[in-house]
């Protein structure tokens, strides 16, 4: 078996790293690297670059697309003439010989030489694009190698159905049996040079860039003020493939461009300035952009990933400080924002219950209480905007009204050009807001108090663990499913009571007449939703990324209770119940998350 991995790698750098665990007596790495492959987590294949079925390299990826054309062949019997979207970002790693553009290729590869017609964008695009190109291009699927915000070591492969959204089961479970039967590369798989020879490749980078700026503008309702605003704004692309794209989008808002971070705005695999390129952990990975911004006299900043589909915000405060949303409150400025500006310019017979807008169930539940008062829709999904996409999709069939999606970490999906999360177009969406608000001498934070305000205060804190043993994970899980006696889930949480609980894992739900959960099972995740009577709703759930337990937990009050501060204190003293009862970390051994 080990004699026939060999034979297949022809990378040498990561053939020679197998060489190597086996001239040293790894045997263990060995077993760890060769025996198991990659399974679609919450955003596709992901994992560690380097030599290994489990790790993202050469030979994984050809394998991976060997069997998903094998999967669409089977599925659309128009394969060959509609095509597949193939988009990438700026990763890359010396020591594996594995880039992004080169796995692209790779990909591009298996299917020009099956002869299926392939676009493939001739530089880096945000993750956003690719989806937008599926549908644009009526092709039948597309992937994007990336690993988004992940840590430099990592890469992934992400793959589009033809809807436009990430793929959902049974399509994953469907390709990877495809997978398993077609690991032996065919002839051509490893020929990278078919995207620079092939007439059956295409460049759709020019078409798709126009079109997707072109349909932003369906989300531009004050482009008047945008042009005469003298607000400023600084951008970072945290070393990815952003900067470009949101000067255009900006532009296509009438807006000048926002000022880059120049050490941040060229392509750097590295991400040389950040510890971790993820703009969610807040001021300390900022903090380039908040010093040009006070140098510039910027009062807003915005942050896209690497792979520009998640945004960050920052606003300057009139005490001199800066404040750096959550998701959860860009959310709620998101919500109020779509709505309001739908109300504004929708045709006198427009029905306000035909009207949607989504989040996963780990978000804020800030939707539902505007929906409420305003008479839309809201809906949950699983965590992962693969659900979201899917279900918006569903939607738009039935001739729905979709405003807005969201996942608590920052991702945001303004308007249904795209159904995947978008930082190009939620960067200048907020750009928009806060110039509008400039006008009504408010900021993006005082309109949020306004929000929480009318629609009652929503509380929320998210953070994690880290935990780098998987059976430990699973025992912290099932101890909770067998609290107090077997198949028994805890009825409070130190002085807390709880009022329901919600394991999406095993599909129990205890506030249902029939136990069982409305949200789709996820056995290959752990989920336990807790309902506090104090109106605390808290998640524990593990990363479909990352080795993380997370927690989620959101203080969710009526508009006369406005004492944001007793409200705070009452979260935090439920969090640390939460920790000390339920994770134990000191006696699990979990690591806490860094400040």
């Amino acid at each position: 078996c080990l004699l026939h991995c060999l034979c297949c790698w022809q990378n040498q750098k990561t053939k020679e790293q197998i060489e190597s665990l086996l001239q040293n007596g790894k045997h263990k790495e060995l077993r760890d690297r060769l025996c198991c492959r990659l399974t679609f987590g919450t955003a596709g294949l992901r994992s560690a670059m380097g030599a290994g079925f489990c790790y993202i390299n050469d030979l994984t990826v050809i394998q991976s697309t060997q069997g998903i054309y094998k999967y669409l062949e089977r599925c659309f019997s128009d394969f060959k003439q509609r095509g597949f979207v193939v988009g990438y970002d700026t990763r890359g790693q010396v020591t594996s010989n594995c880039s992004s553009k080169k796995l692209a290729k790779l990909t591009a590869a298996v299917l020009l030489a099956k002869d299926v017609p392939v676009y493939f964008f001739s530089t880096y695009v945000p993750t956003p694009f690719v989806p937008y190109a599926v549908q644009q291009l009526k092709a039948v699927a597309g992937v994007m190698i990336t690993a988004s915000h992940n840590r430099k070591e990592d890469n992934g492969y992400k793959v589009y159905w033809e809807n436009g959204a990430q793929i959902t089961s049974p399509h994953d479970k469907e390709i990877i049996k495809c997978i398993e039967e077609c690991v032996e590369p065919w002839n051509g798989s490893w020929n990278e040079n078919l995207v620079d020879t092939s007439p059956i490749r295409q460049d759709p980078l020019k078409k798709i860039c126009d079109c997707y700026m072109e349909d932003l503008k369906k989300i531009c309702y004050h482009r008047e003020l945008n042009v005469q605003t003298n607000l400023k704004f600084v951008h970072t692309s945290f070393h990815g493939v952003g900067h470009d794209y949101v000067q255009l989008a900006f532009k296509a808002f009438g807006f000048q461009p926002p000022i880059p971070v120049p050490e941040q705005k060229d392509p750097d695999p590295d991400f040389s300035t950040v510890k971790c390129p993820n703009p969610e952990e807040g001021e300390s990975v900022l903090e380039l952009s908040l010093r040009l911004a006070e140098k510039e006299n910027a009062k807003v900043v915005v942050a896209t990933d690497p792979d520009a589909d998640r945004l960050a915000v920052a606003e300057h405060q009139e005490n001199g400080c800066w404040k750096v949303f959550t998701g959860n409150e860009l959310a709620a400025l998101f919500g109020w924002w779509m709505f309001s500006c739908w109300k504004e310019n929708c045709s006198e017979d427009a029905d306000v219950k035909n009207v949607y807008m989504l989040a996963t169930t780990v978000s804020s539940k800030i939707l539902r209480a505007i929906a409420l008062k305003e008479g839309f829709h809201f809906e949950e999904t699983l965590p992962g905007f693969k659900w979201i996409g899917s279900r918006v999709k569903d939607l738009l069939d039935n001739g729905k009204v979709v405003l807005f999606a969201f996942e608590e970490s920052i991702g945001f999906m303004c308007g249904t050009s795209v159904l995947d999360k978008d930082g190009v177009s939620a960067a200048v969406v907020i750009a928009e807001m806060a110039t509008y608000l400039e006008g009504k001498n408010l900021t993006l934070a005082q309109k949020l108090i306004e929000i929480y305000e009318t629609y009652g205060y929503h509380i929320s804190k998210t953070s994690y663990f880290l935990c780098y043993d998987p059976p430990t994970i699973k025992r912290i899980f099932e101890k909770l499913r067998n609290f107090d006696a077997p198949q028994s889930y805890p009825k409070c949480c130190g002085i807390y009571n709880i009022l329901h609980v919600r394991d999406i894992t095993t599909g129990y739900d205890s506030s249902q007449p029939n136990k069982k959960s409305v949200l789709p099972v996820s056995k290959s995740s752990q989920m336990i939703t807790f309902t506090f009577q104090n109106g605390c709703v808290a998640t524990l759930r593990t990363s479909g990324t990352e080795p993380k337990i997370k927690y989620y937990a959101e203080m969710c009050a009526l508009p006369e209770q406005s004492d944001r501060s007793m409200l705070e204190e009452e979260l935090q003293k439920l969090i640390e119940a939460l920790i000390e009862n339920f994770l134990e970390p000191d006696k699990n051994g979990l690591i806490w998350r860094s400040a």
